[in-house]
Protein backbone atom coordinates (compact mmCIF):
# COMPACT_ATOMS: atom_id res chain seq x y z
CA UNK A 1 0.00 0.00 0.00
CA UNK A 2 1.36 3.46 -0.93
CA UNK A 3 2.25 5.92 1.79
CA UNK A 4 -0.31 8.57 2.68
CA UNK A 5 0.56 12.21 2.00
CA UNK A 6 0.48 14.55 5.00
CA UNK A 7 0.92 18.32 5.02
CA UNK A 8 3.01 19.52 7.96
CA UNK A 9 2.09 23.09 8.84
CA UNK A 10 3.63 22.90 12.32
CA UNK A 11 5.84 19.90 13.13
CA UNK A 12 5.29 18.05 16.41
CA UNK A 13 8.09 17.18 18.81
CA UNK A 14 10.98 15.00 17.57
CA UNK A 15 9.74 11.60 18.77
CA UNK A 16 6.34 12.08 17.18
CA UNK A 17 7.89 13.60 14.06
CA UNK A 18 10.10 10.54 13.61
CA UNK A 19 7.01 8.32 13.72
CA UNK A 20 5.30 10.45 11.09
CA UNK A 21 8.38 10.32 8.86
CA UNK A 22 8.42 6.54 9.05
CA UNK A 23 4.73 6.15 8.19
CA UNK A 24 3.86 8.95 5.75
CA UNK A 25 5.14 11.10 2.92
CA UNK A 26 5.46 14.48 4.60
CA UNK A 27 5.12 17.77 2.76
CA UNK A 28 6.89 20.40 4.84
CA UNK A 29 4.77 23.52 4.42
CA UNK A 30 6.50 24.88 7.53
CA UNK A 31 9.84 24.90 5.69
CA UNK A 32 8.59 26.28 2.35
CA UNK A 33 9.82 29.71 1.28
CA UNK A 34 6.99 30.36 -1.17
CA UNK A 35 4.13 28.88 0.81
CA UNK A 36 1.41 29.75 -1.70
CA UNK A 37 3.23 27.95 -4.54
CA UNK A 38 4.08 25.04 -2.27
CA UNK A 39 0.45 24.62 -1.27
CA UNK A 40 -0.79 24.87 -4.85
CA UNK A 41 1.68 22.20 -5.95
CA UNK A 42 1.48 19.77 -3.05
CA UNK A 43 -1.88 20.44 -1.44
CA UNK A 44 -3.99 18.31 -3.79
CA UNK A 45 -1.96 15.20 -2.87
CA UNK A 46 -2.39 15.57 0.90
CA UNK A 47 -4.94 13.58 2.88
CA UNK A 48 -4.18 15.00 6.33
CA UNK A 49 -2.77 18.10 8.00
CA UNK A 50 -0.52 18.28 11.06
CA UNK A 51 -0.56 21.64 12.83
CA UNK A 52 -1.27 23.44 16.09
CA UNK A 53 -3.74 26.08 17.12
CA UNK A 54 -1.25 28.94 16.86
CA UNK A 55 -0.97 28.58 13.06
CA UNK A 56 -3.64 29.85 10.69
CA UNK A 57 -5.60 27.34 8.64
CA UNK A 58 -8.00 29.30 6.47
CA UNK A 59 -10.82 28.52 4.07
CA UNK A 60 -8.62 29.78 1.23
CA UNK A 61 -5.82 27.37 2.15
CA UNK A 62 -8.28 24.48 2.35
CA UNK A 63 -9.33 25.15 -1.24
CA UNK A 64 -5.90 23.78 -2.23
CA UNK A 65 -6.42 20.69 -0.05
CA UNK A 66 -9.41 18.91 -1.62
CA UNK A 67 -8.51 15.45 -0.34
CA UNK A 68 -7.81 16.24 3.32
CA UNK A 69 -9.94 14.22 5.73
CA UNK A 70 -8.39 15.16 9.07
CA UNK A 71 -6.57 18.01 10.77
CA UNK A 72 -4.51 16.75 13.71
CA UNK A 73 -3.72 19.60 16.10
CA UNK A 74 -0.96 19.18 18.68
CA UNK A 75 -2.34 21.88 20.99
CA UNK A 76 -5.49 22.18 23.04
CA UNK A 77 -6.58 25.45 21.43
CA UNK A 78 -7.52 25.75 17.78
CA UNK A 79 -8.88 29.28 17.45
CA UNK A 80 -6.82 30.08 14.33
CA UNK A 81 -8.31 27.14 12.44
CA UNK A 82 -11.44 27.84 10.36
CA UNK A 83 -13.81 25.44 12.09
CA UNK A 84 -16.77 26.32 9.89
CA UNK A 85 -14.82 25.47 6.75
CA UNK A 86 -13.74 22.12 8.20
CA UNK A 87 -17.27 21.17 9.19
CA UNK A 88 -18.73 22.21 5.86
CA UNK A 89 -16.32 19.83 4.13
CA UNK A 90 -16.67 17.06 6.70
CA UNK A 91 -13.02 17.28 7.76
CA UNK A 92 -12.32 15.88 11.22
CA UNK A 93 -10.37 17.88 13.78
CA UNK A 94 -8.50 16.50 16.77
CA UNK A 95 -6.69 18.31 19.55
CA UNK A 96 -4.55 17.47 22.58
CA UNK A 97 -6.53 18.82 25.52
CA UNK A 98 -6.71 15.49 27.36
CA UNK A 99 -2.92 15.12 27.23
CA UNK A 100 -2.29 18.42 29.03
CA UNK A 101 -5.13 18.19 31.53
CA UNK A 102 -3.09 17.56 34.68
CA UNK A 103 -0.29 19.96 33.82
CA UNK A 104 -2.65 22.90 33.25
CA UNK A 105 -4.58 22.08 36.41
CA UNK A 106 -1.32 22.05 38.38
CA UNK A 107 -0.36 25.47 37.02
CA UNK A 108 -3.80 26.88 37.83
CA UNK A 109 -3.32 25.69 41.41
CA UNK A 110 0.23 27.07 41.49
CA UNK A 111 -0.91 30.49 40.26
CA UNK A 112 -3.80 30.53 42.71
CA UNK A 113 -1.57 29.82 45.71
CA UNK A 114 1.25 32.07 44.52
CA UNK A 115 -1.14 34.95 43.93
CA UNK A 116 -3.26 34.60 47.05
CA UNK A 117 -0.23 34.06 49.31
CA UNK A 118 1.84 36.72 47.48
CA UNK A 119 4.75 34.38 46.80
CA UNK A 120 6.61 36.73 44.45
CA UNK A 121 6.21 39.74 46.72
CA UNK A 122 7.20 37.73 49.81
CA UNK A 123 10.22 36.31 47.97
CA UNK A 124 11.34 39.87 47.20
CA UNK A 125 10.68 40.87 50.82
CA UNK A 126 13.16 38.28 52.03
CA UNK A 127 15.72 38.85 49.29
CA UNK A 128 15.77 42.64 49.68
CA UNK A 129 16.41 42.47 53.42
CA UNK A 130 13.05 44.07 54.23
CA UNK A 131 12.21 41.20 56.57
CA UNK A 132 15.07 42.21 58.86
CA UNK A 133 14.37 45.94 58.46
CA UNK A 134 10.58 45.98 58.64
CA UNK A 135 9.66 42.83 60.53
CA UNK A 136 7.19 40.11 59.66
CA UNK A 137 5.43 40.16 56.31
CA UNK A 138 1.79 41.36 56.52
CA UNK A 139 -0.84 38.75 57.29
CA UNK A 140 -2.80 37.31 54.37
CA UNK A 141 -6.06 35.38 54.03
CA UNK A 142 -6.47 31.61 54.28
CA UNK A 143 -7.52 29.49 51.31
CA UNK A 144 -9.68 27.32 53.56
CA UNK A 145 -13.33 28.27 53.27
CA UNK A 146 -12.89 30.40 50.16
CA UNK A 147 -15.07 30.07 47.05
CA UNK A 148 -13.63 29.35 43.62
CA UNK A 149 -15.64 29.87 40.44
CA UNK A 150 -14.54 27.77 37.47
CA UNK A 151 -15.35 29.42 34.14
CA UNK A 152 -15.70 26.35 31.91
CA UNK A 153 -16.10 22.99 33.63
CA UNK A 154 -14.66 20.71 30.98
CA UNK A 155 -12.13 18.02 31.80
CA UNK A 156 -9.44 20.56 32.69
CA UNK A 157 -11.88 22.62 34.72
CA UNK A 158 -12.87 19.54 36.69
CA UNK A 159 -9.21 18.73 37.34
CA UNK A 160 -8.68 22.26 38.67
CA UNK A 161 -11.77 21.95 40.87
CA UNK A 162 -10.51 18.68 42.38
CA UNK A 163 -7.21 20.29 43.31
CA UNK A 164 -8.87 23.29 44.92
CA UNK A 165 -11.30 21.08 46.84
CA UNK A 166 -8.35 19.52 48.66
CA UNK A 167 -7.58 22.97 50.07
CA UNK A 168 -11.05 23.24 51.57
CA UNK A 169 -12.36 25.54 48.83
CA UNK A 170 -16.03 25.56 47.81
CA UNK A 171 -16.54 25.20 44.05
CA UNK A 172 -19.01 26.91 41.72
CA UNK A 173 -18.99 26.92 37.93
CA UNK A 174 -20.54 27.97 34.67
CA UNK A 175 -20.80 25.77 31.60
CA UNK A 176 -23.09 25.38 28.61
CA UNK A 177 -25.39 23.37 30.87
CA UNK A 178 -25.34 22.06 34.43
CA UNK A 179 -23.32 18.90 34.96
CA UNK A 180 -23.61 15.92 37.29
CA UNK A 181 -21.04 17.28 39.75
CA UNK A 182 -21.28 18.26 43.42
CA UNK A 183 -20.64 21.92 42.64
CA UNK A 184 -22.92 24.93 42.48
CA UNK A 185 -24.06 25.84 38.95
CA UNK A 186 -24.42 29.48 37.88
CA UNK A 187 -26.25 30.75 34.81
CA UNK A 188 -23.72 33.45 33.93
CA UNK A 189 -20.17 34.51 34.67
CA UNK A 190 -21.21 37.79 36.34
CA UNK A 191 -23.21 35.93 38.98
CA UNK A 192 -20.39 33.42 39.47
CA UNK A 193 -17.87 36.23 39.99
CA UNK A 194 -20.12 37.93 42.52
CA UNK A 195 -20.23 34.70 44.56
CA UNK A 196 -16.55 33.75 44.22
CA UNK A 197 -13.34 34.80 45.91
CA UNK A 198 -11.28 33.28 43.10
CA UNK A 199 -12.34 33.10 39.44
CA UNK A 200 -10.48 30.61 37.22
CA UNK A 201 -10.85 30.96 33.44
CA UNK A 202 -10.44 27.73 31.48
CA UNK A 203 -12.56 28.11 28.33
CA UNK A 204 -11.48 27.98 24.67
CA UNK A 205 -10.40 31.16 22.94
CA UNK A 206 -12.11 32.62 19.88
CA UNK A 207 -14.93 35.01 19.12
CA UNK A 208 -17.49 33.20 21.27
CA UNK A 209 -15.54 33.81 24.48
CA UNK A 210 -13.80 37.08 23.60
CA UNK A 211 -13.87 39.49 26.58
CA UNK A 212 -16.40 37.31 28.40
CA UNK A 213 -14.62 38.36 31.59
CA UNK A 214 -15.28 42.07 31.27
CA UNK A 215 -15.30 45.05 33.62
CA UNK A 216 -18.60 44.07 35.23
CA UNK A 217 -17.27 40.59 36.00
CA UNK A 218 -14.00 41.89 37.41
CA UNK A 219 -15.76 44.45 39.58
CA UNK A 220 -18.14 41.74 40.81
CA UNK A 221 -15.13 39.65 41.81
CA UNK A 222 -14.10 42.66 43.83
CA UNK A 223 -11.23 44.21 45.79
CA UNK A 224 -10.37 41.00 47.66
CA UNK A 225 -10.96 38.74 44.65
CA UNK A 226 -8.42 36.97 42.45
CA UNK A 227 -8.61 36.23 38.73
CA UNK A 228 -6.65 33.23 37.43
CA UNK A 229 -6.41 32.90 33.64
CA UNK A 230 -5.07 29.66 32.16
CA UNK A 231 -7.36 29.88 29.12
CA UNK A 232 -6.52 32.49 26.47
CA UNK A 233 -5.71 36.17 26.82
CA UNK A 234 -8.68 37.04 24.61
CA UNK A 235 -11.10 35.70 27.23
CA UNK A 236 -10.41 38.73 29.49
CA UNK A 237 -10.95 42.39 28.66
CA UNK A 238 -7.33 43.35 29.29
CA UNK A 239 -7.91 47.10 29.48
CA UNK A 240 -10.55 46.53 32.14
CA UNK A 241 -8.22 44.13 33.95
CA UNK A 242 -5.47 46.75 34.07
CA UNK A 243 -7.86 49.43 35.28
CA UNK A 244 -9.50 47.33 38.00
CA UNK A 245 -6.19 46.02 39.29
CA UNK A 246 -4.69 49.54 39.27
CA UNK A 247 -7.56 51.11 41.17
CA UNK A 248 -8.14 48.33 43.70
CA UNK A 249 -11.51 47.33 42.27
CA UNK A 250 -9.94 43.88 41.75
CA UNK A 251 -7.55 42.45 44.31
CA UNK A 252 -5.11 40.40 42.27
CA UNK A 253 -4.54 38.23 39.21
CA UNK A 254 -2.45 35.22 38.26
CA UNK A 255 -1.92 34.96 34.52
CA UNK A 256 -0.48 32.37 32.19
CA UNK A 257 -1.89 34.00 29.04
CA UNK A 258 -2.11 37.49 27.56
CA UNK A 259 -3.68 39.33 24.64
CA UNK A 260 -0.26 40.08 23.12
CA UNK A 261 2.22 37.22 23.36
CA UNK A 262 5.15 37.02 23.89
CA UNK A 263 5.21 40.78 24.51
CA UNK A 264 2.31 41.53 26.87
CA UNK A 265 1.25 45.03 27.79
CA UNK A 266 3.76 46.51 30.30
CA UNK A 267 0.89 48.39 31.94
CA UNK A 268 -0.31 44.95 33.03
CA UNK A 269 2.97 43.18 33.71
CA UNK A 270 4.36 46.03 35.86
CA UNK A 271 1.49 45.91 38.34
CA UNK A 272 2.52 44.70 41.82
CA UNK A 273 -0.64 42.61 42.33
CA UNK A 274 -0.16 40.39 39.28
CA UNK A 275 1.66 37.03 39.24
CA UNK A 276 2.98 36.20 35.76
CA UNK A 277 3.73 32.97 33.93
CA UNK A 278 4.85 32.81 30.25
CA UNK A 279 2.02 30.74 28.65
CA UNK A 280 3.77 27.64 29.90
CA UNK A 281 1.05 25.65 31.65
CA UNK A 282 1.68 22.57 29.51
CA UNK A 283 5.42 23.19 29.47
CA UNK A 284 6.96 19.91 30.57
CA UNK A 285 8.81 17.42 28.40
CA UNK A 286 6.42 14.62 29.34
CA UNK A 287 3.27 16.57 28.55
CA UNK A 288 4.49 18.12 25.31
CA UNK A 289 5.55 14.65 24.13
CA UNK A 290 2.14 13.29 25.06
CA UNK A 291 0.44 16.14 23.18
CA UNK A 292 2.52 15.39 20.11
CA UNK A 293 1.70 11.70 20.35
CA UNK A 294 -2.01 12.49 20.00
CA UNK A 295 -1.24 13.67 16.47
CA UNK A 296 0.38 10.35 15.56
CA UNK A 297 -2.34 8.28 17.20
CA UNK A 298 -5.23 10.21 15.70
CA UNK A 299 -3.79 9.99 12.19
CA UNK A 300 -3.31 6.24 12.60
CA UNK A 301 -6.90 5.83 13.80
CA UNK A 302 -8.27 7.95 10.97
CA UNK A 303 -6.49 6.04 8.22
CA UNK A 304 -7.39 2.69 9.81
CA UNK A 305 -11.06 3.66 9.87
CA UNK A 306 -11.11 3.56 13.67
CA UNK A 307 -12.71 6.09 16.06
CA UNK A 308 -10.57 9.13 16.72
CA UNK A 309 -9.01 9.45 20.15
CA UNK A 310 -9.52 13.20 20.59
CA UNK A 311 -12.21 14.42 18.19
CA UNK A 312 -13.33 18.03 18.46
CA UNK A 313 -16.34 17.12 16.34
CA UNK A 314 -17.40 14.03 14.43
CA UNK A 315 -15.98 12.82 11.16
CA UNK A 316 -18.32 12.60 8.20
CA UNK A 317 -19.86 9.13 7.95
Amino acid sequence: MSRRDVLVMVPPRPKAMAQLESEYTLHRYDMATDKASFLAQNGPHCQAIVTNGHAELTREQLEHLPNVGIVACSSAGFEKIDIDALQERGIALTNSSDALLNEVADVALMLTLATRRELVQAHDYVRSGDWAKKGMYPLLSSMTGKRAGIVGLGNIGKAIARRLEVLGVEIGYIARSSKHVPYRFFEDVRSLAGWADILVAIVPGGDETRNMIDRTVLEALGPTGTLINVARGSVVDEEALIETLSTGKLGSAGLDVYVDEPDPNPALTSLPNVTLYPHHASGTVETRDAMAQTVVDNLAAHFAGQPLLNPVFAERA
